[in-house]
């Protein structure tokens, strides 16, 4: 009975044992199978059919060794007949002859001789290969299937089958366990040193069934694993047979297999790739595919589109059938609030970057609204990576001025600006496929070092036909260098020009005056606001703060010597003069005046930054471009622009032209008409204490204090001489000492009498002569002319000891100093305040002048600190505000310290500008205010 239950025929044993019996015999030669064919048959369909789709069943299959049979009845079947049979699609091919040359044919028994109902052998061996390639194939789904197969020498066996049987269902079956091997690198290799790929491209063009169609696409889709075998398979032919069916409106089955087998093909897009598609006719069907109901298909098509983009010469075509709008389209739809993931925008973000190389899709992406898009990408802080790719694709609209137009009016030029300093990476390089397919492709030895345009523009340049060329041409991502403009020439702009080898991006210099122009990664943003600052009046778009701050942080923060692209923009708009006007009003002038001359940025305002050591050259520079603005403002042009600003503009304006005059005026009967006649120093000085129209303007206001001040007075004024440190002083002798001591001479005959208790002695006669407050109080009617002990209310010890000195004839002894706290400790409510204030209620002009001369001594000497100024400043007294003007802008100042103490001075006065204006006035025009005041700057 377990012998009975063993050789069921649904059993797996049974089947294993049919299976091998029948590989035995066909290569030991024994009898014609078709006398074991019946059982086989049952037995491969009871493989298939049960064992092989149960749970497990794959891998008991391989683990019961029933893979080397299968495999050696397949190549059994396979050496029947090598040659290629091109049967219908019901036929098969005439097996028997095989295996009757594997040895003499035994002779049929009873029970297997062919009746007259019997299938003929090919028939049945067509059956038996149908089931045996549907077994294998399905093990192939499983990763310990696939690797014995491969030890078996599987796939030798299943290429020769696809080359010698041309039956339809065969065909689909072996493409099938091909395609299925395929998943592995291993196999693929294989599968492709074996020829596989020439049979599976002639079974696309002579099969019509759609289930064999669908394996063999498959199969190519699997093989396309990697650059390699990629272009292996657009080299031999692969590619243009799917485009063609794709365009024959084949079933949505059909189409889903073959949209995703293109989409591995088109992976890092070869030339071949690229034509055999274009070729066949699939450019309009992917287009129209790319509004498929399915998702599924419709996706995977526009990314085919977009992976076409890479190649140059299908772009045209491809802006013709339609896929500029289509991926415009749909890169709108990703960036939506409702779209997908930034992740998925970088293919469509470097498809439309790259169609932007040729005229044609040019001018469909400006009318597609392509250009706002671009502009959405690049102010958007979470696409940055992709920026330089933006800014380069956006060159190819140099010449085209209304693009340009619009790109200025959606404020492209303070993006490209801070994209100078920016931290985004640099631009992915392409291939030389990628290259603009406006200009065919030249063929001469240059070629390998040029590209068409560089090689065909540098030959209409040195044929002096530069001119004739269409502004519809774009230049490629290394330009030619611009005509050096004659500004160039002067030493500031020599300094900066440094020979560097051009980075071509794949591409060489085509003339050896390309590889002195610098080109990195802010090449692109250069060029751009190059071109734009050749308009005939760039000052709305370039004149600008964030124009200006990124082209200055692009020139002294660059970490080599910048582009003198850059330099020949600056000097460009600074010799323009329509851009004067916007010099001012923008505080351009004070601004070049300060990063460039004085090293002092935004950034660096008011905590200093360290930056790259290229003074002289920076100072240089700056002073050329202000040289520059002079000339224009010297103009009579410039002249009456000023004119009109600073009488007839707003108030922001005036202030502005005032600020900016000793800038860039040195014609004294200029500025002294503008500033002074017509009154734009006060106006200048009233808005300091106003909110500031620029973060900056208390610096560049300090600053333009002082430059004026040098054009008034050019040399350091008599009337403050400098001072004497008080290290080297001798102080004078002290008269009040002696009546300290034990036995003093001459004897006090008076004590004043403190609120703290403290008895100060003194002489009457002495204390009366010093004060017309203390002659009344002591020779007068009051009853303290008869007392010998004076109250002095109000006066603590420290402020009293001054005025003790002064009444006996102290000048100068150091009584003074006393009262005064040290630097960085506030002084009011402090004792020199109240000295000075006792000293003004005793009628002590001179002590008050001494104390005011002590307080600046410690508080603003050579050393001091700018932020004492403020709290100097705060006394309130005229002569100390005098002071506080002199040291802010003093000969030799640090700009930095003396712009931080004009902040002090401008926060001390609060809304109370009145005396800080009187006394920056005062020291402005080189007169004194309050009276003859003690020097103080050093």
């Amino acid at each position: 009975m377990a012998a009975a239950k063993a050789t069921l025929p649904d059993s797996l044993s049974f089947c294993l044992a049919q299976l091998t019996a029948a590989a035995g015999e066909g290569l030991r030669g024994g009898k014609d199978p078709a006398t074991n064919e019946t059982p086989l048959g049952r037995a491969l369909l009871a493989l298939r059919t049960r064992h092989i789709k149960a749970a497990g069943g794959i891998e008991r299959f391989r683990a019961r060794g029933g893979l080397r049979p299968l495999l050696a009845l397949l190549r059994r079947a396979a050496a029947a007949d090598p040659a290629p049979t091109h049967a219908g699609p019901g036929s098969a091919p005439l097996l028997v002859a095989s295996a009757a040359s594997a040895g003499p044919s035994p002779s049929p028994s009873p029970a297997s001789s062919v009746s007259p109902s019997t299938p003929s052998p090919p028939v049945r061996l067509r059956k038996t290969l149908d089931l045996a390639l549907s077994i294998l194939a399905n093990c192939c789904t499983e990763g310990a299937c696939r690797a014995e197969v491969r030890r078996l020498g599987g796939i030798a066996s299943l290429v020769t089958i696809l080359q010698c049987v041309k039956t339809g269902s065969i065909q689909n079956r072996t493409a099938r366990a091909l395609g299925n091997l395929a998943v592995e690198p291993e196999s693929c290799g294989e599968i492709h040193s074996a020829g596989a790929v020439p049979l599976l491209v002639e079974s696309l063009t002579a099969c019509q069934d759609s289930q064999c169609l669908q394996s063999v696409v498959r199969a190519l889709r699997n093989l396309a694993d990697s650059p390699q075998h990629r272009l292996a398979l657009a080299q031999q032919g692969a590619v243009r047979p799917l485009a063609e069916l794709l365009a024959t409106a084949p079933d949505p089955a059909l189409t889903s297999a073959l949209v995703r087998a293109l989409l591995e093909l088109s992976r890092g897009c070869s030339r071949a790739c690229a034509e055999q598609l274009s070729l066949g006719g699939g450019l309009g069907p992917l287009v129209s595919l790319a509004s498929h109901p399915k998702r599924m298909v419709r996706e995977t098509t526009i990314l085919i589109l977009a992976n076409l983009c890479a190649q140059g010469l299908v772009r045209p075509a491809l802006g013709n059938a339609g896929g500029v709008e289509v991926l415009l389209g749909e890169l709108r739809r990703r960036r939506s609030p409702s779209g997908a993931s930034p992740a998925s925008q970088q293919p469509l973000v470097r498809a439309v970057c790259l169609l932007c190389r040729e005229a044609i899709n040019r001018a469909r992406l400006r009318d597609a609204g392509g250009l706002e898009l671009l502009m959405g990408l690049l102010r958007d802080p979470r696409a940055s990576a992709w920026h330089p790719r933006v800014v380069a694709a956006l060159v190819g609209f140099l010449y085209d001025t209304g693009a340009l137009g619009q790109l200025q009016a959606l404020g492209l030029v303070p993006l490209l600006a801070g994209q100078l300093c920016g931290d985004a990476g640099e631009e992915e390089e392409e291939g030389r496929e990628a290259a603009s397919w406006d200009f065919p492709e030249e063929q001469t030895p240059e070629r390998a070092e040029a590209g068409s345009f560089r090689s065909l523009r540098s030959w209409l340049i040195s044929e002096g036909y530069a001119g004739d060329v269409s502004p519809d041409w774009s230049p490629e991502h290394c330009p030619l260098p611009e005509p050096t403009d004659p500004i160039s020439s002067t030493p500031g702009k020599t300094s900066l020009r440094t020979p560097c080898t051009l980075r071509t991006l794949g591409r060489s210099p085509a003339t050896p005056a390309a590889a002195k122009e610098p080109w990195g990664r802010e090449g692109p943003a250069l060029l751009l606001l190059s071109r734009f600052s050749q308009a005939p009046d760039p000052s709305g778009a370039l004149v600008t703060g964030p124009a200006l701050c990124g082209l200055l942080a692009y020139v002294t923060g660059a970490p080599g010597p910048p582009s003198p692209r850059a330099l020949r923009i600056l000097a460009r708009l600074t010799c323009n003069p329509a851009c004067l006007e916007a010099f001012v009003r923008s505080y351009g002038a004070a601004l070049l005046r300060a990063w460039l001359v004085l090293g002092v940025a935004p950034d660096d305002w008011p905590a200093p930054r360290a930056r790259p050591m290229r003074r002289n050259q920076h100072q240089e520079l700056g002073e050329m471009l202000l040289q520059n603005l002079t000339v224009q403002a010297e103009s009579p042009f410039g002249v009456g622009a000023l004119t009109h600003l600073l009488l007839s503009g707003s108030s922001e304006d005036r202030v502005a032209c005032a600020l900016t005059l000793p800038f860039i005026c040195r014609k004294p009967s200029l500025w002294r008409r503008l500033l002074l006649d017509q009154g734009g120093l006060r106006l200048l000085l009233t808005a300091l204490t106003r909110p500031a129209p620029h973060p900056l303007f208390l610096f560049f206001a300090a600053d333009s204090l002082f430059c004026l001040q040098g054009l008034v007075s050019p040399t350091v004024s008599p009337a403050f001489p400098a001072a004497i440190p008080m290290d080297v002083e001798t102080p004078s002798p002290c008269l009040y000492e002696p009546l300290l001591g034990p036995a003093p001479v001459p004897a006090p005959d008076l004590y004043f009498l403190l609120d703290s208790g403290l008895q100060l002695p003194a002489q009457r006669a002495a204390s009366a002569t010093a004060s017309p407050f203390f002659r009344a109080l002591l020779s007068g009617s009051f009853a303290e002319a008869q007392m010998d002990l004076v109250p002095l209310r109000g006066l603590s010890p420290s402020a009293a000891w001054p005025i003790l000195h002064y009444l006996h004839g102290c000048r100068g002894c150091g009584a003074a100093l006393g009262p005064v706290p040290p630097p960085g400790q506030p002084l009011l409510g402090s004792e020199a305040e109240e000295a000075l204030e006792a000293a003004g209620r005793f009628l002590l002009p001179g002590l008050e002048e001494e104390l005011e001369e002590a307080v600046g001594r410690i508080h603003l000497g050579p050393e001091g600190a700018p932020e004492s100024v403020g709290e100097v400043f705060r006394l309130g007294r005229p002569r100390l505000a005098a002071h506080c003007a002199r040291w802010t802008l003093g000969p030799g100042r640090c700009p930095r310290k003396r712009a931080l103490a004009l902040v002090g001075l401008v926060e001390a006065a609060g809304e109370e500008a009145g005396p800080l204006t009187e006394a920056l006035l005062a020291v402005v025009m080189g007169v004194e205010s309050g009276g003859k005041g003690p020097s103080l700057d050093g």
